[in-house]
């Protein structure tokens, strides 16, 4: 699961490269993912037009609804992405010292070029930061497969 604040923007394109990734690996019957995002500002909307044009001109398509992240995706999903610190933090307030299943962690804590930083959101910007937000995720996503694929032992054909 991938977290933003709206899931309008950071996360939907986040499982959106993740499912584009799986699907050409092969792996897309073993691994899947959703998005949602720590408020809800945008149940039920479409992603964020310019994250659907700028993951297109990636070669990725956008296919989701807006939803917010509840308790029950906590046990649900073995992993849950959060974008920055901020809505890292509205993840543990909802957790609020239950047991859960998921591990939670920033998503760029798999980013070769910046560990542990944060995903800028491009709401307010330009398309350059559309483009950039879509470059940490894409590198971050490639990663994360990576060790989903040699955590889990999961057999790839490529």
């Amino acid at each position: 699961m991938f977290v933003c604040l709206g899931n309008i923007c950071r996360s939907p394109l986040a499982e959106a490269i993740f499912k584009h990734k799986v699907k050409n690996r092969g792996l897309d019957d073993v691994l899947w993912a959703d998005s949602a995002g720590t408020s809800d500002y945008h149940i039920g909307e479409p992603p964020d037009s310019r994250t659907v044009r700028n993951a297109l001109k990636n070669g990725v398509t956008v296919d989701h609804r807006g939803q917010q992240l509840t308790v029950k995706h906590l046990d649900e999903y073995d992993y849950i992405f959060a974008m920055d610190s901020q809505n890292h933090a509205s993840i543990q307030r909802l957790v609020n010292g239950r047991r859960i299943r998921a591990k939670i962690d920033l998503i760029r804590s798999f980013d070769p070029l910046s560990p542990g930083g944060e995903v800028p959101d491009p709401y307010y910007g330009g398309e350059r930061g559309f483009q950039e937000v879509f470059e940490m995720l894409d590198r971050s996503i490639e990663k994360l497969i990576d060790y989903l694929v040699e955590e889990n032992g999961i057999r790839t054909g490529t």
